[in-house]
C-alpha cells in the first residue's frame, strides 16, 4: 500500500510538471524535509532525484541524483544558515550559502555523475525549507542565437539561415544595396527616433542590454543629451581580419566576419551629431615584433572605405588612390562647417612661404604666413591696434589639409573678426616635431628670441592680448606651454585636442625608487596650478572619443586643465565635440576658438552672427 501511494506521489509530480505553463514551470518548487511527510519522500524531477534525510536540530541535508554537467539552481526559506554541496560520502565540494552574507539564492553545476547532499547547519537548520528549480541538463544548455545590432545585417543573416537560401546571390544584393545607401550605414532602432537617450553626466552605455562581439558603445555629447544612431562599418573580402581605424572608441577596432560570408562588420553607438575621419585597414600584416611597431602596419593596409564617397586628404587636393587620405563619417546634425569652404565673393588674403633657419634649435622649417585683405604691416600705425595675429603649429596640416587662410577670409566677411593674419609654424626635419612640442624650454626660447621678432620684421605682429597661440595634440600643449613661458607674447591660448596627457621624460637614477610628482602624467596643468595667474584667455576642445583608459585620455586631461585654470581665475571657454582625433573636427574647431577668442561678444553680434555660431559652435562662444 505505501508502495502504491509513493508512486502515486510521484506521478503527480511529474504530470504537475508537464501541465504548467513556461512561466510556472521556473518557479522554484518547494522541496518537502521529513518533518513535512511521515516517511522519507523520493521524487523525480526531470533528471534530479531528491530525498530530504533526516533533520537533526542543527543539520538538515538532502539527497540529489545528478549527472555531469547538470545545472541546479534554488534558494532556501527560513533563516540565515549555511548551506554546502558534498558528495554522498560527506566530503565537501563547495560551500553554496554562507551565513551573513545575505543571500537565499544559490546555483552550481555537477562536476560528476553521481549522489550528491545539499547540507544545511546551524541552530536552527531544521527550520529550513529547500526550494529547486529544474534542473537544466548540459545537452539542454543552449545559448540563445546571437543578434545582430543592424537591423539589415540581421535580416541577412536570417535570409542565409533559410534552407533554400543562395548565399552567392543574397551576399551580392545587400552589397549592391550597401552601394547605393552608401557606407558606414546608418541606422535607428526599430520603432524609434533613436537609439536611446544617454542621460548627462554618463560616459556610455551598451548599444543592447548586454554587450555583443563587435559592438561598442561611444561616449554622449554634452552638454545635452543627443539622440544615439547605430552606425556599422562594413568591409568584404578580407582573408583574416579588418581594423577600423580612428573608431569612435578611440582605438584601432576589429571588425568581426558575418558568418558564411566574406563580410566584415563593426558597430558602434554614437551620437546623431559625430563627425569624425576614419579609414578601414583589411588583413593587416601580422609580424613578430612589438606591439607598438604592429600597430603601425596598420599603414600599409589602411585605406577610405569604398562605399563612402566623403574624403579629406593631407593636400585638400582629390586622392590619388583608395590609400590617400582619409573617409568622413558626418551625420546629419554633426555641427556645420561654414568656414571651411572658399565662398564666391569673399576677397582672399595674401599666403607667403618662407624657409626659417633656427640658430638655436639647429634645423631650417618652412613658415606659412598669411595676410588679409588691408593688413597693416606698421605696428605704430594707430590703424593696427585692432589687428590680430595667429601663431599655428603643424604648418604641414594647418596650410593644406586644414584651410586656414580660408577659414579666416570667410571669418573677417562674416564680420567674426577683425583684420587677422596668421604666421603658420612648420616642424622642423625628422622626428623634430615629438622633440620640440611637448614642453621644451629651448622651443620656447625659439619662439621668444628668433621667431617672434623676426615676424614683427616682416610687419607679421599685434599686442599680446590680440595674438593667439594655437596648435592640435602635441600642438594644443606646445601653444599652452608657450603662453605660460611668454605671456608677454602670447596672450590668448587656443587648444584642439591638446595632448595635457604629457609627463616628462623619466630621467630618474637607474634603481631608483623614489617617487616624484615631476613625472606624474599632466604635467602642465600643475604648472599652472603652482603659478600666479598671467594675462591669458584659453579656448580648450577635445572630441568625446578621445577617452583614455583610467581617465587618462585627451577628453580627461583637458577637463582637468578647464579645471585647474577656473579655479585660478582664468577665463576659459571649453568645448566638446562628438569627434575623435582628426583634423576633420580641428578644422571647425578653428574657427570656433577664434570666435570665442577674439569675435563679438554676444551683445555686439547680429542676428545672423549669432544663428551662425549657434549652429556651428552650439553652446559654445
Amino acid at each position: 500500500m505505501l508502495r502504491d501511494f509513493e508512486m502515486a506521489v510521484c506521478f503527480d509530480f511529474l504530470l504537475s510538471g508537464l501541465r504548467r505553463s513556461p512561466l510556472e514551470r521556473t518557479r522554484p518548487r518547494p522541496i518537502p524535509s521529513e518533518r513535512q511527510v511521515p516517511w522519507p519522500l523520493r521524487v523525480a524531477v526531470s533528471t534530479l532525484t531528491l530525498m530530504a534525510a533526516a533533520a537533526q536540530a542543527d543539520t538538515q541535508s538532502w539527497s540529489l541524483d545528478l549527472q555531469a554537467g547538470d545545472f541546479v539552481r534554488g534558494r532556501v526559506e527560513g533563516p540565515p544558515t549555511p548551506l554546502d554541496l558534498r558528495h554522498a560520502d560527506g566530503q565537501p565540494v563547495r560551500r553554496l550559502l554562507a551565513e551573513g552574507e545575505g543571500r537565499d539564492r544559490f546555483m552550481f553545476v555537477a562536476p560528476g555523475a553521481g549522489r550528491y547532499q545539499l547540507v544545511a547547519t546551524g541552530p536552527r537548520a531544521d527550520a529550513l525549507v529547500l526550494a529547486l528549480e529544474p534542473v537544466v541538463p548540459r545537452a539542454e544548455q543552449q545559448s540563445l542565437p546571437e543578434r545582430l545590432p543592424s537591423p539589415l545585417l540581421q535580416q541577412l543573416a536570417d535570409r542565409l539561415a533559410e534552407p533554400d537560401a543562395r548565399p552567392a546571390q543574397l551576399i551580392d544584393a545587400f552589397w549592391q544595396d550597401m552601394a547605393t545607401r552608401g557606407t558606414p550605414l546608418v541606422e535607428d532602432t526599430p520603432g524609434a527616433a533613436c537609439l536611446e537617450r544617454v542621460p548627462s553626466g554618463e560616459t556610455g552605455a551598451p548599444l543592447r542590454a548586454g554587450a555583443k562581439t563587435g559592438v561598442t558603445a561611444a561616449t554622449r555629447a554634452e552638454p545635452s543629451a543627443p539622440c544615439l544612431v547605430q552606425v556599422t562599418f562594413l568591409w568584404r573580402g578580407a582573408r583574416a581580419d579588418v581594423r577600423v581605424v580612428g573608431s569612435p572608441s578611440g582605438d584601432h577596432d576589429p571588425m568581426t566576419r558575418l558568418a558564411g560570408t566574406d563580410i566584415w562588420w563593426r558597430t558602434y553607438a554614437v551620437p546623431d551629431s559625430t563627425h569624425l575621419g576614419y579609414t578601414l585597414a583589411p588583413d593587416v600584416p601580422r609580424l613578430p615584433v612589438p606591439a607598438a611597431q604592429q600597430r603601425r602596419n596598420l599603414l600599409a593596409t589602411a585605406q577610405r572605405d569604398p562605399g563612402n564617397p566623403r574624403w579629406m586628404t593631407a593636400t585638400g587636393e582629390p586622392p590619388v588612390d583608395p590609400y590617400d587620405g582619409e573617409s568622413v563619417l558626418s551625420l546629419p546634425h554633426a555641427p556645420p562647417q561654414p568656414w571651411v569652404a572658399q565662398r564666391k565673393g569673399v576677397s582672399q588674403g595674401v599666403v607667403e612661404r618662407v624657409q626659417f633657419d633656427s640658430a638655436l634649435l639647429g634645423n631650417r622649417r618652412e613658415l606659412v604666413l598669411y595676410r588679409p585683405p588691408g593688413w597693416i604691416e606698421d605696428p605704430r600705425d594707430p590703424r593696427a591696434a585692432d589687428q590680430n595675429l595667429l601663431v599655428l603649429f603643424d604648418a604641414h596640416a594647418y596650410a593644406r589639409q586644414v584651410p586656414t587662410p580660408t577659414v579666416l577670409d570667410n571669418l573677417m566677411a562674416d564680420g567674426l573678426l577683425g583684420r587677422t593674419a596668421a604666421l603658420i609654424v612648420g616642424n622642423g626635419p625628422g622626428s623634430a616635431r615629438g622633440d620640440e612640442l611637448p614642453p621644451n624650454p629651448r622651443f620656447a626660447r625659439f619662439l621668444a628670441e628668433e621667431l617672434m621678432p623676426w615676424a614683427r620684421t616682416v610687419g607679421q605682429a599685434a599686442p599680446a592680448g590680440r595674438t593667439v597661440v594655437a596648435g592640435s595634440s602635441y600642438g594644443g600643449l606646445a601653444a599652452a606651454y608657450a603662453a605660460l613661458r611668454h605671456p608677454e607674447l602670447f596672450g590668448q591660448v587656443l587648444s584642439l585636442s591638446g595632448s595635457f596627457w604629457w609627463r616628462l621624460p623619466d630621467e630618474r637614477p637607474a634603481g631608483s625608487s623614489t617617487f616624484d610628482a615631476a613625472y606624474e602624467p599632466g604635467w602642465l596643468t600643475r604648472q599652472y596650478a603652482a603659478r600666479e595667474r598671467l594675462p591669458l584667455r584659453f579656448y580648450l576642445e577635445a572630441g568625446l572619443f578621445e577617452s583614455g583608459s583610467g581617465g587618462g585620455g585627451i577628453l580627461e586631461s583637458t577637463r582637468h586643465l578647464r579645471d585647474v585654470l577656473r579655479a585660478r581665475g582664468y577665463a576659459v571657454t571649453h568645448a566638446e565635440w562628438a569627434s575623435g582625433h582628426d583634423y576633420q573636427q580641428w578644422q571647425g574647431g578653428l574657427g570656433c576658438g577664434l570666435v570665442a577668442l577674439l569675435g563679438p561678444g554676444p551683445e555686439a553680434r547680429t542676428a545672423e552672427q549669432a544663428r551662425q555660431i549657434a549652429q556651428a559652435c552650439p553652446g559654445r562662444p
